[in-house]
């Protein structure tokens, strides 16, 4: 198979492999943008929270947004690493749950650092669903 070398030019920068677990709606949105954006916070959410690895992103799909809405997603998405120096990794319980905190302000600067796609990697539903 021939891969087209441009395809695999932007793993050459350094970059953050990111997680972040989601609901339909936000998914939906992400969708729209071409799989290349999150979309702005609500007012109720003053910080976007990308988490540092799968396990994390998925005890939270599976425990809170198929709880919410019947199912959950795990993305995962790469932004530049010198982007996110500024940004420190937070841990919230276990040793796994780690995440970013990134103020709802800072999050178009967050898009315009991504590389690549943001991809689905883990669709969950309630038993039965």
């Amino acid at each position: 198979m021939v891969v087209k070398l441009e395809r695999f030019e932007w793993y050459m920068e350094e970059v953050v492999e990111m997680f972040r677990p989601t609901g339909p709606e936000e998914l939906e949105l992400v969708k729209e943008s071409g799989y290349k954006r999150w979309p702005p916070r609500l007012p109720d959410q003053p910080i976007f929270y990308p988490v540092t690895n799968e396990l994390y992103a998925k005890e939270i799909a599976t425990k809170w947004n198929i709880k919410d809405s019947g199912v959950g997603y795990v993305t995962r998405f790469f932004v530049k690493k010198a982007f996110m120096s500024k940004y420190n990794i937070e841990q919230v319980g276990a040793s796994h749950h780690t995440e970013w905190w990134v103020p709802a302000e800072e999050l178009e600067a967050l898009n315009d650092n991504i590389v690549g796609d943001i991809e689905v990697i883990g669709e969950y539903r309630k038993p039965g669903a």
